[in-house]
This record gives C-alpha cells, sequence and structure tokens, in this order.
C-alpha cells in the first residue's frame, strides 16, 4: 500500500486502501476517515469513505 499519510487523491486505485464498511477503495475522498486502536499488544486500524461507513461500522 501507498503512504497512508499521502494526499488521498494521489493515491493509485491500485494501491488504496478499502473501506471497512462499503468495501470501495478509499481514492478520491476528502471524508477519508481512519479509525486505530491497539489490541493484543499490536496496532490496528481501519480505513472509511466517509462518517456514514465510519457509523455504518460502530452501530
Amino acid at each position: 500500500m501507498e503512504d497512508p499519510t499521502s494526499d488521498v487523491g494521489e493515491v493509485d486505485p491500485a494501491d488504496a486502501p478499502v473501506c471497512a464498511g462499503c468495501g470501495e477503495d478509499v481514492v478520491d475522498s476528502s471524508d477519508h476517515r481512519v479509525v486505530t486502536w491497539v489490541a493484543d499488544g499490536e496496532a490496528q486500524h481501519r480505513h472509511f469513505c466517509d462518517d456514514s461507513c465510519l457509523a455504518d461500522w460502530t452501530d
């Protein structure tokens, strides 16, 4: 995967993260969200297209 801190619009679709809510590639979204947590001593993260996908995932 490309540098996840790069501008979302600059990410090649083949290297884009996948939204954990809807399964779409997160490429051209200015509303991109990332949730990070630690489980069993390891950092975990999930990408989301926007607040709506994030809300669906947390419900």
